[in-house]
């Protein structure tokens, strides 16, 4: 149960959208993650202005996305070489994405991503693991929500 005193932007949080995990290739963890735990394949992307590659497999009412890097100069690629794979951040759903962030960062959250970014399914951001205890939390807006047609994206459907 929510605290009354959480604002409504907040209150509004939905579903784990989806959990990441960093791996060294896709094609590998897809053996696990699909072929020995039976998680339902959805999809294989390119995400070029990441210099990253993604699986999402889908889980309940949640995915799972591995990320593979693509280039050896990212913050992906750092946290595989040093930390080898694994967790890399959690995904929550929002209704209006840009409204919480105003209100996360008034509650002096750290942001990395001050505003809706595009992402692979949808309007994004992403708040600071200081902020967090540690986490790497992404934020996604719900289909169809306000910053859907402000970043470009046709309506869902």
């Amino acid at each position: 149960m929510l605290r009354p005193d959480v604002p409504p932007p907040i209150r509004g949080l939905g579903k784990v959208h989806h959990v990441a995990i960093i791996v060294g290739s896709i094609e590998g963890a897809l053996t696990f993650w699909q072929d020995r735990l039976g998680l339902g394949f959805e999809t294989v992307l390119d995400i070029p202005q990441d210099r990253v590659r993604i699986a999402f497999l889908g889980v309940g009412e949640s995915k799972m996305e591995l990320v593979q890097p693509t280039d050896d100069t990212t913050g992906v690629a750092r946290f595989l070489a040093s930390r080898g794979e694994g967790f890399h951040h959690v995904c929550f759903e929002v209704a209006n994405l840009g409204e919480t962030l105003i209100h996360l960062a008034s509650q002096g959250v750290e942001l990395i991503d001050a505003g809706p970014r595009r992402g692979a399914e949808g309007p994004v951001a992403f708040l600071h693991p200081r902020s967090c205890h540690g986490v790497l939390v992404e934020l996604i807006e719900a289909p169809g929500g306000p910053a859907w047609p402000l970043l470009g994206y046709a309506e869902p459907g």
